[in-house]
C-alpha cells in the first residue's frame, strides 16, 4: 500500500526529473503526476508523489517548506478527491428534452 503526497508551490518550470531526483532522496517512488491544464498543456505547478508510507513520511518531514528554485514547497498527504458532481451541464432546469408543449 502507497501513500499520496501533494506536492504543491512547484515552479512552473519544474519537471519530472526533478521531482523524482529529490524525492528519491527518502525512497522508491511509485509514480509521479505532473500537473498539466486541460486546455494550455502548461503545467500548473503542482504534482502527486507515490511513495510507500514510512518513505512518504519521512519526505513529508524532509520537504515540506523546503526551498526550490526559490519557492517554499509545499508537501502534505494528498486528501481524497472530492466528487464535483458533473454529469449534466446543460445547466437550467435540468436539461433534457421533457417540455411539455
Amino acid at each position: 500500500m502507497s501513500k499520496k503526497l501533494y506536492v504543491g508551490n512547484l515552479s512552473f518550470d519544474a519537471t519530472e526529473e526533478q521531482v523524482r531526483e529529490l524525492f528519491s532522496q527518502y525512497g522508491t517512488l511509485e509514480s509521479v503526476a505532473m500537473i498539466s491544464d486541460r486546455d494550455t498543456g502548461r503545467f500548473r505547478g503542482f504534482c502527486f508523489v507515490e511513495m510507500a508510507p514510512k518513505e512518504a513520511d519521512a519526505a513529508i518531514q524532509a520537504l515540506d517548506n523546503y526551498m526550490l528554485d526559490g519557492r517554499n514547497l509545499r508537501v502534505n498527504e494528498a486528501k481524497p478527491r472530492e466528487d464535483r458532481g458533473g454529469g449534466n451541464r446543460r445547466g437550467g432546469y435540468g436539461g433534457g428534452n421533457n417540455r411539455r408543449w
